[in-house]
């Protein structure tokens, strides 16, 4: 399996992910939300790997616009479903590269994955 990194590529963080990536020549494919949406599937597999808490952002516009009952009664389900129709409520970037799983962008644990590269000689 490939290196797939999720996000908007409008995000900052996002944008500093890609730049790492390439400058480092791996070959990921980017999985655009704003483009492509998050499938009930991605949700799923997002929650079961990474859970909740680390899933849903809680800092973003989008958190915040939600009514306060169903922030309190957040459940695995209910994010899934949240994540489907609001893929903003997903804390990006999130990097799936064979069985490893990592969200948010922070250089030193990315540093520690294996480098898949196809571009580099």
């Amino acid at each position: 399996m490939g290196t797939i990194l999720y996000g908007i590529s409008n995000c900052d963080t996002v944008k500093r992910a890609r730049t790492w990536l390439k400058t480092r020549g791996v070959d990921y494919q980017f999985h655009d939300y704003k483009k492509l949406g998050c499938s009930k599937d991605q949700a799923e597999q997002f929650v079961s790997q990474l859970g909740v808490k680390a899933v849903i952002n809680r800092r973003g516009t989008t958190w915040r616009q939600l009514k306060d009952n169903i922030k309190e009664e957040l459940t695995e389900e209910s994010a899934v479903s949240l994540m489907c129709e609001y893929p903003s409520l997903i804390k990006r970037p999130i990097l799936h590269q064979g069985d490893r799983w990592l969200i948010g962008f922070d250089e030193a644990t990315w540093q520690k994955l294996p480098n898949h590269s196809t571009n580099r000689r």
